[in-house]
């Protein structure tokens, strides 16, 4: 039976499964999983209304599965060991998982180069999602088995999961955003509150303050912290009002802060650098930099949410994009059931455990998240205290290059002297191209 074939095959007795119910934690009935094993389908659609898809779905299952996973390289360990995990849990069955590594950040664009010839489960950021969706490479989240993938993850990994009110994929971590690291030698707590009181204690230091404003992600964080707004159309291209009224003193308010000298332009790298180095005390960045941080400031090491910055005269609370990782279930997998079933083991309380202590990627499962020790971590207490002031990541492909281009202007002081509402309109309009 061809993979498309299967894929329908599978839609039909989720519907069925899921209309039969399930006591427990699971949500759906064994029979969505027919299509895992076409020999055996006609065993499968008769334990419809079992009480354990799981072990119908075992019964359901000759031969050998054939998985294939996508993770990062940074996680190809941990996610070996927990492979190795679901394997030993499940051992009436024969697994045949094939683990390749892959950028998160380019999944997407791998992925629809061909899906059905895609891995069957994945890890991506959760900006691809909806492209993804749109393309019809993620199995919705139509039935669970062993826990409750929405109730039991923080809810701004579930909306980031979800596009048109259906849940396409697991949360994975939540800690793909940014916050303010600093050296608490310079800062006290209270200082932290206005970068105007941190840029002076920093000159007094005679340090220095990073936020790269050059990059499209970081510059976000001026223009909706003053209120502007940035959408993603239906058509994937952008809305954006970065050139209405209050714009250009966002703009100003950049280049005032560019123009103390205090606070300087740094990608990711030359704050890694600048921080071993003892240049800067303070740095807007993400938990993957919080072990440079530590071990530069040792028992001055700490974090805490953006501050507000100066706008026209009033403090502006900087907003932030936030930023979660996912795990997908491609729908032409032979294996569909089995492959949701591992996306929730990879995904679970006790993987997000797990992966925070091998790794330190913050948990989006909440009582993950609720631990003593993941609470007493200053990178991800920082980001969650940034979360009430941070909105998902969902823009078209045109917001990068232009709102780029914009930053590096600003952040380097305007040197063609450019009439800021022009610099805007021209940014803007890129931003709000049309897809092609």
């Amino acid at each position: 039976m061809g993979k498309k074939l299967l894929s329908l095959v599978l839609a039909g007795t989720m519907i069925a499964g899921v209309l039969s119910g399930c006591g427990g934690n699971s949500n759906s009935g064994g029979a969505s999983q027919s299509a895992d094993n076409s020999a055996a389908s006609a065993s499968s659609t008769e334990s419809v209304a079992d009480s354990d898809p799981i072990a119908n779905l075992i019964a359901a299952t000759t031969g050998t599965v054939q998985l294939t996973v996508w993770a990062s390289e940074e996680d190809q360990e941990f996610t070996q060991g927990r492979l190795e995990d679901f394997k030993a849990q499940y051992p009436e069955v024969t697994f045949d998982i094939t683990l390749g590594a892959e950028s998160e950040s380019k999944t997407k664009d791998d992925i629809l180069v061909d899906i059905e010839a895609a891995p069957d489960v994945f890890a991506f950021a959760d900006d691809q999602i909806n492209e993804l969706v749109a393309a019809g490479a993620l199995q919705p989240v139509a039935a669970t088995y062993t826990y409750d993938v929405a109730s039991e993850n923080v809810a701004g990994s579930v909306e980031a999961a979800t596009v048109g009110g259906q849940l396409y994929a697991y949360p994975m971590t939540a800690d793909n955003g940014y916050f303010m690291f600093y050296d608490s030698s310079v800062f006290s707590e209270e200082d932290m509150k206005s970068l105007d009181t941190m840029i002076e204690k920093a000159k007094a230091a005679d340090r220095k303050i990073a936020i790269n404003a050059s990059d499209a992600w970081y510059l976000y964080t001026f223009f909706k912290g003053a209120g502007l707004e940035l959408t993603l159309n239906d058509d994937q291209s952008n809305s954006c009002n970065w050139n209405g009224e209050g714009g250009t003193d966002v703009a100003q308010a950049i280049l005032d802060l560019y123009k103390t000298g205090v606070v300087v332009d740094m990608n990711d790298g030359a704050q890694a650098t600048a921080i071993t180095e003892g240049t800067i005390c303070a740095c807007v960045n993400g938990t993957w930099r919080a072990e440079t941080a530590q071990e530069a400031w040792g028992e001055n090491y700490a974090a805490t949410k953006l501050p507000t910055f100066t706008v026209a005269g009033k403090q502006v609370q900087m907003s932030s994009f936030s930023g979660y990782k996912l795990i997908g279930v491609n729908p032409y997998s032979d294996y569909v059931g089995w492959s949701m079933i591992l996306a929730e083991f990879l995904t679970n309380y006790d993987s997000q455990v797990a992966r925070y202590e091998a790794r330190g990627l913050g948990p989006a499962n909440l009582a993950a998240a609720a631990s003593d020790a993941v609470q007493s971590d200053p990178a991800i207490s920082a980001l969650a205290a940034q979360a009430e002031f941070a909105t998902p990541q969902r823009v078209g492909g045109n917001y990068w290059s232009p709102a780029q281009t914009l930053g590096q202007i600003l952040a380097s002081g305007n040197p063609d002297g450019t009439d800021l509402q022009t610099l805007l309109d021209t940014a803007v309009e890129g931003i709000c191209a049309p897809v092609q």
